[in-house]
């Protein structure tokens, strides 16, 4: 009996000196906290902006017709080349017109001629009348003659005036400065007067920006007047919104069958960039906040239909705070709730954080660190 108690001695401080050196070589084996860059919160001032896309119109558009029928003589410019206003564009046969210019100033001064000759018997007339050498009445027809002489001349110089446009109209100019299009008549057809189109004007500097925002969006937009607003805009292909135009229009009612409302900004354009019907992205600002608190977006994590983030305390434990998000300005993303000024966040390294008050080594790096130059875009 001795002999078992003996045995089941040994084996129980062997089990006992087993069991230490397992938990020994566990805690030698246990990983050190994981290494995780925390950045403190920015608080600034910062401007909330909404996106949209709009599309480029010409502020004038002009589609080109005679106002003189006959033969085009010359087309004088290139198609698609940038054309001054009162520049010549078509030339229509101007000898029919000088002709009638030159019939014309004939007329004129036939009529003048009679006018003269006219005004010479009624004052010879009113003479004689004085003197009572010619009867009443031939005095009165002396007169009426005069007077109507007198209104040939002005017929006759109307007539000259009609002409001299006439043969002005040969000329077609331009009524704008912009880009010509396609010459839809070319030289040896004939343009009939107020119907023909010969080609179409668009103007390129300024140009006027469309876009629609929602009725919603437009609610916030209530207080918005047009003038002095800045808009920011950019191609599809470029990098940000590096063009600045100005907020010069709100239509005055939404569209019943859209449900928007119409926007318009003016737009620079001195090195024609921007074409009529090209599509931009358009971004008008929404409202100002102060001491925003920003968070880089990589740190905001979701959960269902939550958001948080993992900030690191005093005991370099990573504790969850839920938040309410906003916009983004420049990167960064606007945290309404949940967050305060002096917060260290964790923005990478967050997939290392198995479970709230984890431990963690923090590295201390900028908030903005990757997002220089960024613009803003909307959720």
């Amino acid at each position: 009996m001795m002999l078992g108690i003996t045995i089941t001695v040994l084996m129980l401080a062997v089990a006992f000196l087993a069991g230490c050196d397992a938990r020994g070589q566990a805690a030698e084996s246990a990983p050190p906290p994981p290494q995780v860059d925390v950045a403190e919160v920015l608080a600034e001032d910062v401007t909330l902006w909404n996106r949209y896309t709009g599309r480029v119109a010409a502020p004038e558009t002009v589609a080109l017709r005679p106002r003189v029928s006959g033969y085009i003589d010359k087309v004088a410019f290139e198609e698609g080349e940038l054309v001054q206003q009162g520049q010549v564009l078509f030339v229509i046969d101007q000898r029919p017109y000088q002709a009638r210019l030159r019939a014309a100033e004939a007329d004129l001064a036939h009529a003048r001629s009679q006018l003269a000759l006219a005004t010479t018997e009624a004052a010879r007339a009113r003479q004689l009348m004085e003197s009572r050498a010619i009867s009443r009445e031939e005095f009165d027809q002396r007169s009426a003659s005069q007077a109507s002489a007198q209104a040939t001349v002005q017929a006759a110089a109307a007539a000259l005036e009609s002409a001299q446009l006439d043969l002005h109209y040969t000329e077609v100019r331009s009524p704008v400065s912009g880009r010509a299009g396609r010459a839809a008549v070319t030289r040896g057809n004939l343009a009939s007067a107020d119907s023909t189109l010969l080609t179409t004007v668009v103007s390129v500097d300024p140009v006027h920006v469309y876009f629609e925002s929602t009725q919603q969006t437009a609610n916030e937009h209530a207080a918005t007047d047009a003038g002095n607003i800045p808009v920011r805009i950019g191609l599809p292909g470029d990098e940000g919104f590096p063009y600045r135009g100005e907020l010069d229009f709100i239509d005055n009612r939404v569209n019943s069958e859209t449900g928007t409302l119409q926007y318009r900004a003016v737009l620079a354009n001195p090195d024609g960039v921007f074409r009529p019907g090209q599509f931009v992205r358009v971004e008008m600002p929404l409202e100002s906040a102060r001491h925003a608190v920003l968070v880089d977006q990589k740190a905001v994590l979701t959960d269902q239909d939550r958001r948080y983030v993992y900030v690191v305390n005093q005991d370099n434990r990573a504790e969850r705070r839920n938040v309410i998000a906003g916009r983004r300005v420049d990167g960064l993303l606007v945290i309404r709730e949940g967050l305060s000024s002096g917060d260290q966040v964790v923005v990478n390294g967050v997939q290392k954080v198995f479970y709230p008050g984890m431990e963690v080594v923090p590295q201390r790096v900028s908030m903005r660190a990757g997002h220089e130059g960024q613009l803003a875009v909307t959720p």
